[in-house]
């Protein structure tokens, strides 16, 4: 028997996500605090089912995915909307950005009304979820992965389990670790060479063949050339993953000088009016330095 699956949250994220998957599994079940970007889907020809609540759609789905915005948002949905109305044997996965206590609070509460719960964030930005190339972290039971592997390779490129409920979000706070450090030290670099008299083009294409090269590199080049710093992901968004990764580092202990400077350097891009402009946007803390 097929299984029934539903989508909640139909973001900058989600909505491409919510495509591919109905793609693969037509009939997808798809509910947003927005009720007009789950019209937009179906008038695209995108063969989903609006569904009027989070709570109507657990009432009907085997398995739950979710894409939100921040972690108190998920605990909320999950405590309350979805909670009293999942069936048993059903499967939550969380494909957002959540701070690892309250992934483990989560899945420990719904494991005790026999329900099964995952975390699986995602890396790739808008692009890799337009494009159905996202990666995938997933931390939950090996019996869950299995559950639900198929449906996120329907959205990403790689899928990796990486060990119990919480393991995903230790990965993507280390994922947004670096990705955050590269784009701060591109962001003081290109400043530093165009300063010094170089072409940010030129520059570009002298240096992304050798070890600077990165997916990161090229994404900021494209932005530092049109300076249009349009959102997929956000100076906002990289902000609040960049403190979930120090509250990690405080609750273990480890020391993560780097990712603090950095955090720092995200804050002041978002007191500078940048916070929903794209990541490379910090650079522009440098752009007095420029003129």
């Amino acid at each position: 028997m097929s299984k029934v699956i539903g989508f909640i949250g139909l973001g900058v994220m989600g909505q491409h996500m919510a495509r591919h998957l109905a793609q693969k599994f037509p009939g997808l079940l798809v509910n947003d605090i927005d009720a007009g970007r789950a019209a937009a889907l179906i008038a695209e020809g995108t063969k989903v089912e609006a569904v009027s609540s989070p709570a109507e759609l657990a009432q009907r789905a085997d398995i739950v995915f979710l894409s939100l915005p921040t972690s108190a948002i998920v605990r909320d949905v999950v405590s309350g909307a979805l909670g009293p109305s999942l069936k048993k044997g059903s499967i939550v996965v969380d494909t957002s950005t959540t701070e690892v206590t309250v992934v483990k609070t989560l899945a420990a509460e719904l494991e005790s009304k026999g329900i099964e719960f995952a975390d699986a964030p995602v890396s790739g930005g808008e692009k890799g979820a337009a494009d159905g190339a996202l990666s995938f972290m997933i931390g939950g039971k090996q019996g869950v992965f299995e559950a639900i592997k198929d449906y996120c390779a329907a959205m990403g490129a790689s899928v990796v389990h990486l060990g119990p409920a919480g393991s995903g979000q230790i990965a993507k706070a280390v994922n947004q670790m670096i990705v955050g450090a590269a784009f701060a030290a591109i962001a003081e670099s290109f400043s530093l060479g165009v300063k010094s008299g170089l072409d940010t083009e030129t520059l570009y294409r002298a240096i992304k063949g050798g070890w600077a090269g990165s997916k990161v590199l090229d994404v900021a080049a494209a932005d530092l050339l049109s300076r249009e710093f349009k959102p997929g992901g956000t100076v906002d968004i990289h902000w609040k993953d960049l403190n979930i990764a120090l509250s990690l580092s405080r609750d273990t202990d480890v020391p993560v000088p780097v990712t603090a400077l950095v955090q720092e350097i995200f804050k002041a891009a978002r007191a500078n009016g940048d916070g929903k402009k794209s990541q490379t946007a910090v650079i522009r803390l440098w752009d007095e330095l420029l003129k």
